[in-house]
């Protein structure tokens, strides 16, 4: 039986085995997902490469603290996040809205409306959203794209849960506008 007939479980147990041609086969399944991940918060190609490829030595490496092979995909871009948080800290281009400087006007501003997206194509929405400021198209790529809920946004960008629905809400808002523009 080929690798390529395994599920990503089976696959898994070999790569607990050393087996290198399973690696380049989960590779070969996951590196574009996570690569774009990684890009959505770095915003640079060859940065987000790198982080790509270190977090797959790093899963493969620690793949013994995996406790359930089925949530291998889930670890793996857990990984990638959290090394593009860290990257993104070192170039300095994460910054961390000031709880203090925030004006709670809050209104629900959950989203664009559900007609206005039929006109607007996907590839527009998000070179809007990686023109907007890093922190907001981090927080808006963890919660519309991945699909983190607060909470886990809240750990991830290590922020308090005000501070992250405050955060999320003048990012939706900044999209909003730049989108009318467009």
């Amino acid at each position: 039986m080929s690798l390529t007939q395994l599920n990503t479980e089976q696959l898994i147990e070999k790569c607990r085995e050393q087996d290198q041609n399973a690696q380049l086969e989960i590779y070969n399944r996951y590196y574009k997902a996570m690569y774009n991940t990684a890009l959505r918060i770095i915003k640079d190609t060859a940065e987000s490469e790198d982080i790509m490829q270190e977090a797959f030595l790093t899963a493969f490496t620690k793949l013994s603290m995996l406790k359930d092979n089925n949530m291998f995909g889930a670890w793996l871009k857990k990984i990638v996040i959290n090394s593009s948080l860290t990257a993104s800290r070192k170039n300095d281009s994460y910054r961390e809205v000031n709880l203090e400087t925030v004006e709670y006007a809050l209104t629900d501003v959950d989203g664009i409306a559900e007609e206005d997206l039929t006109s607007i194509k996907a590839d527009t929405i998000l070179s809007t959203l990686n023109q907007l400021k890093d922190s907001y198209s981090t927080a808006l790529s963890l919660h519309l794209i991945e699909g983190y809920d607060y909470e886990e946004i809240c750990q991830i960008m290590n922020i308090s849960y005000s501070n992250c629905r405050t955060l999320v809400s003048r990012a939706k808002e900044s999209l909003r506008k730049k989108l009318e523009l467009v």
